[in-house]
């Protein structure tokens, strides 16, 4: 089995930091490249962000396709463009945020999320409300850090995560914590074990996701939503 897993922001560090993760929990049969484009933002704060991430984050897509891979695991927690590369990918296309969602729903009744600063809630509110999840929704409480800041301060995000995550439980009744922003990867280990309530790593919970799935054999359905685009010149 082969999965790409790319993650849509140019950040080398941030790239690194998940391929570290990846190499962790992936199956021994599984074989995993990580990348990231060459152009776009550095990171994603901002829907604009977003926007600029997704186009070449496509090629990769288009290129994932061609060289066969058994799985694409988009690496984002907005799942940016991630209709986009349903519609034009022949194989599957993981998305985290829709991804681990699911599994949170099968953990606990309600789920509390970190994001990073606070308007950044807004859109992860957006995100839930779409997906009709928004009665088992805990909280999302903001962290307050870019998500440059999540990535250059490892500490200082785990303490305030904690700090939060505990008063989603206490709180807001959160059964299970979601760390909302692919940058806190391996960073759910301590809340977990100090809260004693499941703490999920999106990077962690998407992949296993994206092996499941390829093990399974099937792919995007394309008689509706992900149907092949119509062929067009693009000016």
């Amino acid at each position: 089995m082969r999965v790409l897993l790319i993650n849509i922001n140019t950040s080398p560090s941030i790239t690194d930091k998940m391929r570290e993760v990846i190499l962790r929990v992936k199956r021994s049969d599984t074989e995993v490249d990580v990348i990231c484009p060459e152009k776009g933002p550095s990171t994603i704060d901002s829907s604009y962000d977003e926007a600029f991430a997704v186009p070449p984050t496509l090629e990769l897509v288009k290129r994932a396709n061609e060289q066969q891979y058994d799985a694409i695991l988009l690496g984002c927690f907005c799942d940016a463009g991630v209709e986009a590369a349903r519609e034009i990918s022949e194989i599957p296309v993981i998305a985290m945020e829709e991804a681990t969602l699911a599994v949170a729903i099968t953990l606990g009744n309600k789920f509390g999320i970190l994001t990073e600063k606070r308007p950044r809630i807004a859109m992860k509110e957006l995100h839930i409300r779409r997906a009709g999840l928004l009665d088992r929704l805990a909280s999302i409480r903001a962290l307050g850090l870019s998500t440059a800041d999540l990535d250059a301060r490892p500490e200082e995000t785990k303490q305030i995560g904690l700090k939060l995550a505990q008063k989603m439980v206490e709180e807001n009744g959160a059964e299970v914590i979601i760390m909302g922003c692919t940058v806190m990867a391996g960073y759910n280990e301590d809340p977990e074990r100090e809260l004693n309530v499941p703490v999920l790593d999106p990077t962690v919970v998407s992949f296993k996701f994206a092996e499941l799935i390829a093990d399974m054999g099937v792919g995007h359905s394309k008689v509706g939503l992900y149907h092949l685009p119509i062929f067009k010149v693009f000016n």
